[in-house]
Parts: C-alpha cells; structure tokens; sequence
C-alpha cells in the first residue's frame, strides 16, 4: 500500500516550528544577508517585525524582519514596499534564508 504524505513543509532550523510550503516557493534565486534565499508567497508561525528601509541588491524597499513565532529566531524578511516598477512583484511576499529552515515530510 502507498504511503500517504502531506505538504511538503520547511521548518525553522533551530525549533522545527513549520513555516513555510515547498508548494509556495517563487524563486531561489535570491541573496539573503548571510546565505542563499528563497522567495515564497505565504508564511506560517512567523511573527513580522518592525517596518524599515533597506538599499538591497534590486534597489530600495521597504521590508520588515520575519521570526520564528516558537523561538524567535530571525529566518529573513517580508518585502512591505518595492519603489521600482520592476521589484513590485516582492511585495507581500516573504524571503527565507535557505540556512535557516529545513525540509520536514520529504
């Protein structure tokens, strides 16, 4: 009989807290401040930290710090704003570092 499996899930690497879906990734090919990154469309048990602006390597955005809601460990950000044209897309959309979470139910 096959074995049925769910969502393919990332956790918090230090409290395997899920937040994210494999299924919700946009890209990964992005650049977090310590490691390679992924841009994901939704989130899950995080808590979103203060609002800020950042020069990043696409140009200016508006972005606020994601954390881990069971250990409060800092995972990536949220992009709040983008103020060129063609980085709108990142707006409410979420970067994990790839450092930071793991692969849970693969």
């Amino acid at each position: 009989m096959a074995e049925i499996l769910g969502p393919r899930v990332y956790s918090c690497s230090n409290c395997r807290n899920h937040v994210c879906l494999h299924d919700d990734i946009i890209s990964k090919a992005f650049q977090g401040r310590n490691s390679r990154a992924f841009l994901f469309s939704h989130a899950m048990n995080i808590v979103v930290g203060a609002k800020e602006d950042r020069q990043l390597m696409t140009g200016l955005h508006t972005v606020a710090d994601i954390y881990c809601r069971d250990c409060r460990e800092v995972l990536g950000w949220k992009y709040e704003r983008a103020y060129e044209e063609t980085q709108k897309y990142k707006e409410g959309k979420f970067i994990f570092e790839k450092s930071k979470i793991v692969k849970e139910n693969w």
